[in-house]
């Protein structure tokens, strides 16, 4: 009986120790949980180089790129170039046959010719007149200087006659020094034909205006081509010609962006088709916003020595807006934006949240500048703020401005 009944008491008693170290881990564990903070996610603000950027997207154009016209009509009677043949200014494209414009310019050799002889005649009819007339002249000073030294040796008559043909003569100088000022200026308007008429027949040899590849070959050998000198008519061209070694991109600015726009700025050209890229620069812009785009027409160019970019290629161009070297910054997602102001949740000494409101600056995809509103190394939420309030002790938890950054 007395050893049943200790068995009972100390089964008793082991019972009640069960009981109490479970309401004590209750107890403790209940005071754990009223007394644990939340975590947040915070982001330190931090020094960074900033710079702002726009990304349009734009083609590839030759800088040049023309068709070549025959400025004569004619058959070709050779043709040197094909499609993608590079050529330097001033190279052989094609020649024309044109035999009526050869016999043309063989006519007016002669016609220089015979101008050339017309103006020898004139000076030797100068050179025998000028000979007759001081023959004569000098018999009339002669006379002349008798009848005045003695007049009753020399008849009126005489000295009449020799006046005369003294004249005469004189007269002749002046007719062939006319005579030779007709025939020069008649060789003069010679050689100004023969000059044209050449210029002409040059034409028959097609030579490239421009360093280039040709891109189109229209005409072949005894192919007939129209002289290109009208707009009335659709002559054919030669050959399409584009100028490659450098390239123009033309992008649409729009209207916000148009105020950063400054000659010779250099930009990055990215071409996605080669994986490379390049450095062009700001080379003209039309200096006026299209109304039905509200946009400026701007070019670059684009440097293509190497010719490793092709014309109608795709690039992405990154135009630079501003930039700031050690700007305070913070990641985007750290900033809550209303209609007119922007504030943030940082942590303060105490642990507890607090609300301010910041000036931004320059925002790039992942960070923005801040202006005014916090300090360096201020912590700020950049986490689900949804149940986070003003005057509440939380738990930071740091993470980097680039895991911030992606949405941590």
């Amino acid at each position: 009986m007395f050893a049943r009944g200790g068995g009972q008491r100390i089964e008793g008693r082991a019972a009640c120790s069960i009981v109490l170290v479970i309401l004590g881990a209750c107890s403790v564990g209940g005071g754990k949980n009223a007394t644990a903070l939340p975590d947040v996610a915070v982001a330190r603000v931090h020094r960074a180089d900033l710079s702002r950027t726009l990304v349009l997207t734009a083609e590839f154009r030759p800088f040049q790129d023309i068709d070549v016209h025959a400025k004569v009509a004619g058959f070709v009677k050779s043709i040197l170039v094909d499609v993608g043949s590079r050529v330097k200014t001033g190279d052989l494209l094609a020649v024309l046959e044109i035999p009526e414009l050869r016999d043309e310019l063989h006519q007016t050799a002669a016609s220089v010719h015979q101008s050339e002889e017309d103006v020898e005649r004139a000076k030797a009819k100068i050179r025998q007149a000028e000979s007759a007339y001081e023959v004569t002249h000098l018999g009339f000073t002669r006379l002349a200087g008798v009848a005045k030294s003695r007049p009753d040796l020399v008849a009126q008559q005489d000295l009449d006659d020799a006046t005369g043909r003294d004249r005469v003569s004189e007269a002749q100088v002046a007719t062939a020094n006319a005579s030779l000022a007709a025939a020069i200026a008649h060789l003069q308007e010679a050689r100004a034909n023969r000059a044209r008429v050449q210029s002409l027949f040059d034409y028959s040899r097609i030579v490239a205006p421009f360093t280039g590849v040709v891109t189109k070959r229209y005409a072949d050998t005894g192919s007939m081509i129209q002289a290109g000198t009208s707009s009335q008519t659709q002559a054919m061209p030669l050959v399409r010609l584009a100028q490659n070694d450098l390239l123009r991109l033309v992008i649409p600015v729009p209207e916000s962006v148009v105020p950063s726009i400054r000659l010779g700025s250099p930009i990055e050209v990215q071409v996605p088709a080669l994986r490379k890229n390049f450095t062009g620069s700001v080379a003209r812009f039309a200096d006026k916003v299209d109304m039905s785009t509200r946009t400026m027409h701007t070019e670059l160019d684009v440097p293509n020595p190497a010719l490793d970019l092709v014309p109608g290629m795709y690039a992405t161009v990154s135009i630079p807006l501003g930039q700031k070297r050690q700007a305070l910054a913070v990641p985007v997602q750290a900033i809550d934006r209303g209609q007119d102001t922007a504030t943030v949740y940082f942590v303060s000494a105490e642990g507890r949240l607090k609300s301010r409101a910041v000036d931004l600056g320059i925002e790039t995809p992942d960070q923005v500048e801040i202006l005014s509103g916090l300090n360096e190394n201020d912590l700020v939420v950049v986490g689900n703020r949804s149940q986070l309030r003003p005057g509440m002790a939380v738990r930071p938890d740091v993470v980097t401005a680039a895991a911030a950054s992606g949405g941590t």
